[in-house]
């Protein structure tokens, strides 16, 4: 029995049909055109979305402009936050499913936009707090040490 070296390289089988491959990445063209399928998506749901919330504050702004002294602050109003960090959710899930379905540059370019979609919802919470939180007025100057008011004690 004589042993016959094996060639390194693979060879083409006889019939002249080229192998399977057994890759499972998308190929890039694949994933480019998915991207930007999804993108040309998100780019109308976003600004809808930021419409919507601006219509939605300055038709409430009338409310807390009108002549009356208003003497509490208005709610720290959650929804722009909720429907922003939604709308990030929904594109970091996106994201997700790219990238465990073979699509790289696909996922990486959805985790650049969930990024971006982020920011937006982190700075979105901070104006809405500060509006239901105001600083305290100051304190005159010729009143001495400013002091809590109390509206129980009549005024002097």
């Amino acid at each position: 029995m004589a042993l016959t070296p094996r060639p390194s390289a693979p060879r083409l089988p006889q019939d002249g049909r080229l192998p399977h491959r057994s890759d499972t990445r998308g190929d890039g063209f694949e994933g480019g055109c998915l991207s930007l399928l999804v993108l040309l998506l998100e780019i109308p749901v976003g600004l809808l979305l930021g419409l919507a919330l601006m219509l939605r504050g300055w038709g409430r702004s009338s409310e807390y402009m009108n002549s009356e002294v208003r003497t509490e602050p208005p709610p720290t109003d959650w929804v722009p936050t909720l429907w922003f960090g939604g709308f990030t959710l929904a594109v970091l899930v996106i994201a997700v499913v790219f990238l465990c379905s073979a699509h790289p540059f696909a996922g990486s370019v959805q985790l650049l936009i969930a990024a971006s979609a982020l920011i937006v919802t982190v700075t979105t919470w901070p104006g809405s707090y500060e509006r239901a939180h105001p600083a305290s007025p100051p304190c005159p100057a010729r009143a001495g040490p400013c002091a809590p008011v109390d509206s129980t004690r009549p005024a002097q």
